[in-house]
């Protein structure tokens, strides 16, 4: 759904209608570690299922849909956006962190894309 959401209404409209569902009842998460070995099982369970999809996935496709399982689950989980100019050429990448570890990605890697604030 994530993928169709942001061709047809675009990030910001997609993201709104992604925390319209967020007010439902979420189960609260009592301990950062106990936050954080959920939110990589999850994390698991979300790349094996994008890599079986009928249609390729970007970073942003995948980091939004992961930071909504998580939040759904009374896991509190940042989407983080970056960028970095590579050989004279813009590039932007998406992650999720939980507790300030990287998630679906590899950390150093993310490290060299300067976050948004």
């Amino acid at each position: 759904m994530t993928w169709l959401g942001l061709r047809i209404v675009g990030l910001r409209n997609w993201m709104r209608a992604v925390d319209s569902f967020l007010a439902w009842p979420v189960e609260a998460v009592r301990s950062a570690d106990s936050a954080l070995a959920r939110a990589r099982a999850v994390a698991r369970f979300q790349d094996s299922a994008a890599r079986h999809l009928f249609v390729p996935t970007n970073c942003l496709e995948r980091s939004l849909a992961l930071c909504w399982l998580l939040k759904r689950r009374g896991i509190a989980a940042q989407l983080r956006l970056g960028a970095r100019k590579d050989d004279g050429r813009f590039e932007a990448h998406a992650w999720v962190e939980v507790c300030g570890t990287v998630l679906n990605d590899v950390a150093a890697f993310d490290l060299s894309f300067a976050p948004f604030a």
